[in-house]
């Protein structure tokens, strides 16, 4: 049996075409289908059910909450500013990656954390085997997790619910109501546009997504097109882009470290088709005199650019922007470059600097 999230009669209400995610019945798209649900996020709003992915709330003591997230991941934590949240990744023994996600310090001694649907129950039990004495785990399975994303979503918020999120930073999370119901309000997302991700109590989320669904600029967005939107972003998915066998270092994922990895032999880069075809997960990527040098782990086609790409793992020594390369389709390699990640620019809405 297939789970369902507390949106799920919405979706079927809404003539969804439904598939299984992570061992749940979610949507794939609506009647719009994939490519104008795509580009409607890109230029206007749209709504998305992510209430598949974990939520968890761990407090203690400062300084030991603080130092479980360092132990946990290769971020730094000790002096992160309330209501700011990271992109981060679990980590194993060898270094693998357990499971991307984002942590959000809320106040000094209490941070939340969204895990991902696929990865969720290997998360937890991770977390629950290294958490000290002296902290709390909680797993708000009685939440549901909303996102709109897209140029209008902050406008839709105003107009909807009366809030004013023009000074709420991108990466931070505020507590607020929605129609006298206490909700968090992260400003960050999975498409690279403006948005926010509400996490609130399963019995008012039909409530919530019905009233965004009324804003005319708003409208239904499935999994398949959150898909190509990360794709376009160059932002990884777990048990495909990353794993336990590959590092932070393999995976291009530095900039998240506390302290700076090198060495490898592989690394993750995007790809950019310079030929007619659409290049899929698991197609190999070949150097110019026809040697296989890796794979792509993700692959589609781009609503934006009207152009194929993907991304995978090549060698260190070929993994240079700009190196022309081939990917195999179909019994025919077609002539590919490594290209720098995002492939389009995001449009978050970036913190503000001072005035010198």
């Amino acid at each position: 049996m297939l789970l369902k999230t507390s949106l799920h009669a919405s979706h079927i209400a809404l003539g969804a075409k439904m598939g299984e995610f992570a061992g749940y019945d979610m949507p794939l798209y609506y009647k719009d289908g994939v490519m104008k649900e795509h580009e409607w996020v890109r230029k206007s709003a749209g709504l998305f059910d992510v209430s598949h992915m974990g939520q968890v709330i761990i407090e203690g003591p400062e300084d030991d909450i603080a130092a479980f997230w360092e132990r946990m991941t290769p971020s730094a934590f000790k002096n992160a500013k309330d209501s700011a949240a990271k992109y981060t990744v679990l980590t194993n023994e060898k270094g693998g990656i357990i499971d991307d996600l984002i942590v959000t310090r809320i106040t000094g001694n209490k941070f939340f954390a969204v895990l991902n649907a696929g990865r969720k129950n290997v998360d937890l039990q991770w977390l629950r085997t290294h958490l000290p004495q002296s902290l709390k785990l909680d797993y708000l399975e009685e939440k549901s997790l909303i996102a709109l994303q897209g140029p209008k979503a902050e406008g839709a918020m105003r107009d909807i619910f009366g809030l004013d999120l023009s000074a709420q930073d991108y990466m931070t999370l505020r507590e607020m109501q929605l129609d006298g119901v206490k909700c968090f309000i992260s400003r960050l997302g999975y498409t690279g546009e403006d948005g926010f991700e509400i996490s609130v109590p399963a019995k008012n989320a039909v409530t919530v997504w019905d009233k965004l669904l009324a804003h005319v600029d708003v409208k239904p967005i499935g999994l398949a097109a959150r898909d190509s939107l990360r794709l376009e972003m160059g932002y990884p998915l777990y048990g495909h882009d990353i794993d336990e066998t590959t590092t932070p270092v393999e995976a291009s994922l530095t900039w998240i470290m506390r302290e700076k990895g090198t060495g490898g032999a592989r690394r993750r880069v995007g790809i950019r088709l310079l030929d007619k075809g659409i290049a899929r997960e698991g197609a190999e990527i070949k150097d110019s005199s026809g040697k296989k040098i890796g794979a792509l782990t993700s692959g589609g086609f781009s609503p934006t650019l009207k152009e194929s790409i993907g991304q995978g793992y090549v060698e260190t020594s070929s993994a240079a922007v700009g190196t022309k390369v081939f990917v195999r389709v179909r019994d025919r390699d077609i002539a590919a470059e490594i290209s720098a990640m995002p492939f389009v620019p995001a449009k978050t809405k970036m913190k503000k600097k001072k005035a010198a």
